[in-house]
Order: C-alpha cells, then sequence, then structure tokens
C-alpha cells in the first residue's frame, strides 16, 4: 500500500472518529453511514485525482464537485437534473431543507429525531471537515493543521451535548488523530528508505536481518509518544488543582467530597425546559403511585431559582449536607394551617438524566439508594459525584399545605432576612415592570390580593396567549417586551410574575420542575417530557412558599387563589386514603384491548418508557442496537484477535499432515513470540544454535530445537529424505521450554500479543503490491493496445 493510500484512508477514518461524538446529539444515528459513503466517494475521487496527477488546486475542485453530486443524489434526488445534476430547484430544495434544519435543532431537545434537515446538516458538515482534513493531510502533505477541524467537529458534538460527549468519543477522536500522525510519519520514513529502520522484516522476499534493534524503531517510538501524550492529556487535570474530574469527571457539579459540607453550583436548568415542550412526542420520564386524594395540585419540583439579576434567574450558590432521615420543617409554615401527609413511589425512566430529584413540596422524608445531598434552603436534593435520576427509585413523604384564603390574607410580614433577600431586583429593571404591577394590583389591600391579582392578569384577565414556540428573549428588556407582547410559555409567565410580586415587596422565586402527569388505567400517573413547568412560588408568614399558577391552559390553580375557597380551622394531618396503593408495580403490562392511539396516548401502563420504545420515542430501534452490539463484539474481539490468529496457525502446522518445514516455521516463530527474532540468512544448524542460546533453552527443549532443524535439513538436502515422526511434540516441547524460562510478562505478550503476527500485515502488503503490479500491468497493456489502434495507418484500414 502506497503512503497516499494510507494517508486518505487515515483522514477517511480520523474524520468517522471524530463524528462518533455526534452520534448521542440525533436518533437513530442511521446519517452515519450516508456521511461515511459519501466522504469515502470523496476520499476516493481525491486519490484517483492525485494519481493522474492533477494540481492541487484542480485536485481539490473535482472533490468539491464529487461532494455536490452526492449530496445532490442523497437529498435533492427528485428535483435534479437526470436525479444527479444540481439544478436551481435542486439548490432551492437544499436550502430549504437546511432551514428547516436549522429550526429542528432549535426545536428538539437531544436526542433529537432524524429529520430531513438535521440529516442534510450532519452529512454536509461531516463531509466538509473531511474534505478539509484530506486536503491539508494528504493533498498539501501536512497532517498536523488536519487536528483542528477535527478538534472543531469534537468541539461542536460537545458544546451541543452541553459538555456531554464523554470521555469515550474524545478518545476515538484523539486516536483518529493520532493514527493520522502516524500514517504520514511512515510514509515521511519510508522515502528515506531503511536508515532508520533497524533489523529488517524477516520472511519477507530480499529480507535480511541485520544485528540491532527491533523493526520499525520509529514508527514504534511514534506509537509511544502518542498512547503517552494522551494519557497525560485524560491524567493530568485530575491532579491540577482547578481542573476537579478532568475529562472523566463530573460537569462541576458541585464539591464532590463525601460527608458534609460542599456546594452547590449555580447551573441554569431552564437551558432544555422550552425544547422539552417542543418535542414531537411526549416521552414519558417518571411513574409514581400516590395515596393523595387530589393529585391536581401535586407538582414535583426539581429545583428553585432565587437569584434574578435583571435577565435571567438562577439558583444561587449554596451549601449541601447529608440527607437527614427527617428534613425540617418548611420555613414559615404554621401549625395552625391545614396539611395532609402524603406518600409517593417513584420510578424514573432510564432515558431520564436529571442531577435534581423531582419531589412533591414541601418533601418530610425521602427514601433513596445513591449519592444524593441535600440543600436546605430550597429543599432540593442534588446527585454528587455524577449521580442522576436514571432508573431511581424512591418514596418520598411529603405534606399537602391547604391554607385558605382568610390565612393567607391575614399573613403577617416575613422574616427581615428572608424578605430582603427574596425582594431584591436589580436596578437595571425596566420602570414598566413596576409600573405594569401597580397597575394590576391596584385596589389590592394585602400581598395575598396582590398575587391573586397577578396571577389572574397573566392566567385569564390580561389577554395573553400560551405559545411555546416564542423566542424566550435576554437582556433586561425581555421580560418588557413579553409584557407588550403578551405571548408565552411557562418560563416567560414565571418569570415575570416573580419579579412583578418582587417588586411590589413580596418574596418570590421561581420553581422548576413538572406538572402532575396523567392518571392511567393501571391507578398510577405518568409524567412526561412535555409536563415540564416553571411556576412562581411567594412567600406568606405561616404558610410559608406557597405556589401559584400564572400561566394559561397549563396546571391547576391553587384553591386559596379561587373565588369561594371554603374557610375552616386547622385538624392537624390527616390520614392518608388506604384506597389507593402507594406502591408501583413490579413489571405492569399493557392490558390486551390496548390499540395503538391508547399507547399513544400513554394509556396502556408503563410500556410507554419501557415496553413499547417504537411508540414514543425513547427506545432504541432495532437498527441501533443491532449496530451498537457488533460494535461492541467487534471492539471486544479486536484485543483477542493476534491470539485467535496464532491458534489457528499453530494448529494447522502442527496438524496430522504437518511438515518438517511447517513445524521448524512454527519453532521459529514461537522464538520469535518471546524476543528471539528470525535469521532467514543463517542455517537451520546455526539458526538452532542461536535460538537455543538467546532463549536461553535448556535439556528436552534445547535438544527438540536441534532435532527438528536437522529433521529440515535432512528435507532439503538428503536424496532421499527419511520421514521423522512426531515432530509435532518436538514443538510442543520447545514451547514449553521458552514458557519456562520467560517472565511473566513476557508470557503474556507471547500470548496475548505476539510479534509473528506481523506476518498478517506482511502477506496482506504483499498481496496488495502483486495485485497493484498485475492491475499496471493490465493497465499498461491496455494503453498500449489503444495507442496502437489510433495510431494504425489509414492506409492500412483500406
Amino acid at each position: 500500500m502506497s503512503g497516499r493510500t494510507r494517508l486518505t484512508l487515515a483522514s477517511w477514518g480520523a474524520t468517522l472518529m471524530a463524528a462518533g461524538a455526534l452520534l448521542p446529539l440525533v436518533k437513530p444515528a442511521t446519517w452515519i453511514f450516508t456521511a461515511a459513503f459519501v466522504l469515502a466517494l470523496v476520499s476516493g475521487v481525491g486519490a484517483l485525482a492525485r494519481r493522474v496527477p492533477l494540481a492541487r488546486p484542480l485536485t481539490l475542485l473535482a472533490q468539491l464537485v464529487a461532494v455536490l453530486l452526492a449530496l445532490t443524489v442523497c437529498f435533492a434526488r427528485e428535483q435534479a437534473l437526470l436525479w444527479f445534476l444540481p439544478g436551481p430547484e435542486a439548490l432551492t430544495h437544499a436550502v430549504e431543507l437546511f432551514q428547516a434544519g436549522a429550526e429542528d435543532v432549535g426545536r428538539y431537545a437531544i436526542p433529537a429525531p432524524d429529520t430531513e434537515g438535521i440529516r442534510l446538516m450532519l452529512v454536509g458538515g461531516v463531509v466538509a471537515i473531511g474534505l478539509l482534513v484530506d486536503a491539508l493531510a494528504v493533498t498539501f502533505r501536512k497532517a498536523a493543521p488536519a487536528g483542528l477541524p477535527l478538534l472543531a467537529l469534537y468541539s461542536v458534538a460537545a458544546g451541543l451535548s452541553g459538555g456531554g460527549a464523554g470521555w469515550l468519543w474524545f478518545l476515538l477522536a484523539a486516536s483518529g488523530y493520532l493514527l493520522l500522525l502516524l500514517a504520514e510519519g511512515r510514509d515521511r520514513l519510508s522515502q528515506w528508505g531503511r536508515v532508520f529502520g533497524g533489523a529488517q522484516r524477516s520472511g519477507r522476499p530480499g529480507s535480511s536481518v541485520a544485528a540491532g534493534g527491533p523493526a520499525f524503531a520509529p514508527a514504534r517510538t511514534g506509537r509511544r509518544i502518542g498512547a503517552v501524550a494522551m494519557g497525560v492529556a485524560l491524567v493530568a487535570p485530575l491532579a491540577l488543582p482547578g481542573f476537579s474530574g478532568g475529562l472523566f469527571g463530573g460537569g462541576g457539579e458541585g464539591d464532590g467530597g463525601t460527608g458534609k459540607g460542599g456546594t452547590i453550583s449555580a447551573v441554569n436548568p431552564l437551558v432544555s425546559l422550552q425544547n422539552n415542550l417542543r418535542q414531537p412526542e411526549d416521552r414519558e420520564v417518571l411513574r409514581y403511585r400516590t395515596n393523595a386524594r387530589d393529585t391536581s395540585g401535586m407538582y414535583l419540583r426539581l429545583v428553585a431559582l432565587d437569584q434574578f439579576d435583571g435577565t435571567s434567574w438562577k439558583s444561587s450558590v449554596r451549601p449541601i449536607e447529608d440527607v437527614p432521615k427527617q428534613l425540617p420543617w418548611p420555613d414559615g409554615l404554621s401549625q395552625s394551617v391545614r396539611i395532609t401527609e402524603v406518600t409517593s413511589n417513584f420510578v424514573a425512566s432510564d432515558a431520564y438524566e436529571q442531577k435534581w430529584l423531582p419531589m412533591p413540596y414541601p418533601a418530610g422524608r425521602v427514601g433513596i439508594e445513591g449519592r444524593w445531598r441535600y440543600e436546605p434552603a430550597g429543599r432540593m436534593l442534588v446527585g454528587d459525584d455524577r449521580q442522576t435520576t436514571k432508573g431511581a427509585r424512591y418514596q418520598v413523604s411529603s405534606l399537602d399545605v391547604q391554607p385558605t384564603a382568610g390565612q393567607l390574607a391575614g399573613a403577617g410580614p416575613a422574616p427581615e432576612k428572608l424578605r430582603r433577600e427574596y425582594t431584591k431586583v436589580p436596578a437595571s429593571l425596566p420602570a414598566d415592570v413596576k409600573a405594569t404591577a401597580l397597575k394590576v394590583t391596584k385596589g389590592a389591600r394585602n400581598d395575598y390580593e396582590r398575587a391573586v391579582k397577578l396571577q389572574d392578569w397573566f392566567a385569564q384577565d390580561g389577554g395573553f396567549r400560551y405559545d411555546v414556540d416564542v423566542v424566550s428573549g435576554t437582556g433586561v428588556q425581555a421580560i418588557s417586551r413579553f409584557l407588550k407582547d403578551k405571548e408565552g410559555f411557562c418560563v416567560h409567565f414565571s418569570f415575570s410574575m416573580a419579579a412583578m410580586a418582587r417588586s411590589l415587596g413580596i418574596p418570590a422565586r421561581v420553581a422548576v420542575g413538572f406538572m402532575p402527569g396523567t392518571t392511567q388505567t393501571d391507578g398510577s400517573i405518568s409524567v412526561g417530557i412535555r409536563d415540564a413547568h416553571a411556576w412562581p412560588e411567594l412567600y406568606f408568614e405561616g404558610a410559608g412558599w406557597t405556589r401559584f399558577e400564572p400561566t394559561p391552559s397549563r396546571g391547576s390553580t391553587p384553591a386559596y387563589t379561587r373565588e369561594n375557597t371554603p374557610s375552616g380551622t386547622a385538624t392537624g394531618p390527616a390520614q392518608p386514603q388506604q384506597s389507593a396503593s402507594a406502591q408501583p408495580s413490579a413489571a405492569p403490562t399493557a392490558p390486551e384491548s390496548c390499540t395503538p392511539q391508547m399507547k399513544k396516548l400513554g394509556d396502556c401502563g408503563p410500556d410507554a418508557a419501557t415496553a413499547d420504545a417504537a411508540s414514543d420515542g425513547s427506545g432504541p430501534d432495532l437498527l441501533t442496537v443491532t449496530l451498537v452490539t457488533a460494535g461492541a463484539l467487534l471492539l471486544l474481539a479486536l484485543p483477542f484477535l493476534p491470539l485467535l490468529w496464532r491458534r489457528r496457525v499453530r494448529a494447522r502446522r502442527l496438524g496430522a499432515d504437518g511438515s518438517a518445514l511447517a513445524v521448524w516455521e512454527e519453532v521459529n516463530d514461537t522464538a520469535w513470540d518471546h524476543g528471539v527474532e528470525p535469521d532467514d540468512s543463517l542455517t537451520p544448524r546455526k539458526s538452532a544454535a542461536r535460538i537455543v542460546r538467546l532463549g536461553e533453552l535448556r535439556g528436552e527443549s534445547a535438544d527438540a530445537v536441534h532435532r527438528v532443524a536437522r529433521a529440515v535439513e535432512e528435507v532439503l538436502y538428503a536424496p532421499r529424505p527419511r520421514p521423522v515422526a512426531d515432530l509435532a511434540s518436538e514443538a510442543v516441547r520447545v514451547r514449553a521450554g521458552f514458557h519456562a524460562a520467560a517472565d511473566r510478562r513476557t508470557r503474556l505478550r507471547a500470548l496475548l500479543a505476539p510479534r509473528s503476527a506481523a506476518r498478517v500485515r506482511w502477506a496482506a502488503s504483499s498481496r496488495w503490491a502483486s495485485t497493484t503490479a498485475r492491475w499496471s500491468g493490465w493497465r499498461q497493456a491496455a494503453r498500449a493496445r489503444a495507442t496502437a489502434v489510433f495510431r494504425r495507418d489509414p492506409r492500412e484500414a483500406n
């Protein structure tokens, strides 16, 4: 194989290995096969153009034409001329597809569906990077700068996944780049001949062994340097302060220590909320059973956002501690308020990974296994050291707080420290926000009436419209624009009401989590990704942090904010009903009468998240499972291929028909596997003496080597060779002798990575060279015949 061919293959492989980081972003990931095919076509065109040879700019131009034609066939075949020539209609269709893909990227959460537009963006982007890598590494012979587009490809994937591309994808991309550098280094060394090669390959025509070190020392050194460099890149961050976790660590979710202490980082969980609400199909993230009498107000809270800078709401950096057996009594909750204790059992989907634990508010006890920590101010449980909700099973005992309108209206002032912290508004907040709040709440006699007026104005009286496709907006004018345009989704409503409440002196924050979900036919409640929600919490002394619902057509309006709210005094904690079991079923199944429509609506039991992956898009499809399984098996088998090949060759050589020459070859390869390189320039007798001496063989094993050598000499030189029986046993004795004389490292190397496996590569190179030679001969003969035809004398034709 020529150096340019090797570089071309390395460029193609390095690009696909870097593109592997994009696989988790789209489901199913079959687009990678289209990208691999188009990229192979482009690489092949480049290889042919360089073979002609064409000038470098012309080679690049030919590859660009190939890209254009290939993408036209893949994505605009119906609009193209003759199904492959890009005309005006094909270009218009491609632009529309690209625009649709850009919209889909902003609309869907990860993993996004494999729409035509997203597929065009992925395939086109990977092919563009591959073309650039091929041009730099092969056409212009500059492999090192080719790492920049490869890094850009991986960085885009890591950025889109929020840093979750994973160390495995980084390792794969880095390995591809190292292979590209090694291919270029080998090509450059080959131009210097064998000056740096050390001992030559044994077993190839015309090769000889010189006294010295092992073959291809520079290539081997290059591999070692690459492996050490990658190891340093992965391990060094673990030892450096300020880079805790390194590539294998968490995403900086907080202090990873054990025991008490640590902090929870101020990470905004609203980044993907809008994308979750835009999902084309509702995927189940959580299922639970509860003994609550009424679940309409049982919102599942993840995190409280209490910092408002005028642009966005964030969670404060606060201390976290071990989860107590009994959580503290909620701040500001009086014994005079009616409460009911509720017990709920939750099962999170394997496809749902979140560092905050969804719980009803306020929780009193939480039973869960794993590395979870407790943040007292927000009463949140947060995963520590990469702990997530994936597949989590847990039980929560919570309080259903039922204040009356009279109790909220008569609430006293909040504690000064709490009021000061939760009524902060930045100086940059537009003046019309407070002015609008004062206008809406005009005539209210207390904070409760002001809060209800704000809620009702957003939910029904103010003419607002719920629209999940509205851009969230940034900057200090975002709330002003929302109050003017009057259209948005839960983020706009909750943010605006909380900000306006603070401007009126009412302590407020924003809660993020899920609405209660949908009751299923088996009595369980299913919470889908579209149930993601945000709502404001306002503080009233005596009731504590109290939920309000300003978002129209979403959730439920709390009973204490509606007219004709029944009044009453506290009755103490009520006993939960026993009619509804709080135990989640272990393996519920869909009823036989379940129709496809019922499956889509989630009325067939928990199979929406587990048993019927095709109906909700959360489970892997058959092709993906097959490909991933095949890839995993291939990766597991790769390290054992030399071992399997060596066993097969040994069994063939020492079989019933094994000749003296085959056994001698086995003896030489056994010595080679244990560090004694073969020397084809020596006679069998001298070679046997050399093997015994360098291998430090003694006794029967040394005699066995000499006996096999004498049998080989008789076969080669005797007029009538006498057959020697049981030569296979001699080879076994030689192998046992090497095994006894070698240390453990040498024995493992001989077993798992035998040096004689290099014969496979040599044989493949020899076959390739012979095939290339035959092809070259056929091509020259065809050219000669064609030349002879065109050069014939016209008079001969007559």
